[in-house]
């Protein structure tokens, strides 16, 4: 069933992780146009790049335009909004995803990993979200759905997440916010909460083998999740199966937060 079929789907910090299988579930999907964003160094220069080259193996017909730049500059966003619109004149899903996690000792941490992580995570996200709800607005037919990727730290607080649960408590007060902001102009904001991805972000962190398999056992799937686990349910928030869906936050954890016991 090809739930995305014919949309134009824009998504911030594709290269990798969950961006990344958000893009392949997209055109999985029937997304006809994807609007990739990337930092733009050499790292994720190499990674759009190969993900480029497995959407074309795939023998998806899908257009791709690839937009490189720091998500904490507004002009990036900008510049994709720009880019997106000269290539497919719509934009119809943002997964506002790009974000970083420096994790950081509280009472010793510079202010410099605030800033630069609510800029990325938080302030981008608003950057973002705020470019591309114009063109929804003004784009005939008129709409779109935008995803807030947050996390389960929106929720819960995290000795080494000082700086970051608060950027992804914003993130779900944002597409809340815009829910109500929107859906005069039939544009549907929703947030998608994941649980412990196995991703870059966190690798570091992960490679802890104990604190890993504690990860683990605290969850109720008996197992992390992957990026693609996040992917599923971003295209339903995406899909006209979620028409009547806005305002909501989508928890998708393995059942790690009910998991008191």
């Amino acid at each position: 069933m090809a739930l995305l079929a014919g949309k134009v789907v824009c998504i911030t910090g594709s290269s990798r992780g969950i961006g990344r299988a958000c893009a392949l579930e997209s055109v999985k999907h029937g997304a006809t146009g994807l609007i990739l964003h990337y930092y733009g160094d050499p790292e994720t220069q190499a990674e759009i790049e190969s993900l480029q080259k497995e959407i074309e193996i795939n023998q998806k017909p899908c257009r791709i335009v690839a937009v490189p730049g720091d998500i904490a500059d507004p002009g990036t966003a900008t510049k994709i909004v720009e880019q997106g619109l000269q290539t497919f004149s719509r934009i119809d899903v943002l997964v506002s995803n790009a974000g970083i996690c420096p994790f950081a000792e509280f009472l010793s941490m510079p202010h410099s990993v605030w800033e630069r992580t609510r800029q990325v995570n938080l302030d981008g996200s608003f950057y973002i979200t705020q470019a591309v709800a114009n063109v929804m607005k003004n784009q005939i037919p008129q709409g779109g759905a935008i995803i807030g990727v947050a996390s389960i730290s929106a929720l819960v607080g995290g000795e080494m997440q000082c700086h970051y649960t608060p950027t992804k408590a914003g993130i779900l007060s944002l597409m809340q916010s815009c829910a109500v902001a929107l859906g005069k102009y039939n544009i549907r904001a929703n947030a998608v909460l994941p649980g412990t991805i196995a991703t870059d972000i966190n690798k570091d962190d992960l490679s802890d083998v104990e604190k890993r398999e504690n990860m683990i056992k605290r969850t109720v799937l008996g197992r992390l999740g992957a990026p693609d686990d996040i992917a599923g349910p971003v295209v339903f928030l995406a899909s006209d199966l979620a028409k009547y869906v806005t305002g909501a936050s989508l928890l998708v954890d393995g059942g790690l937060f009910v998991n008191l016991q």
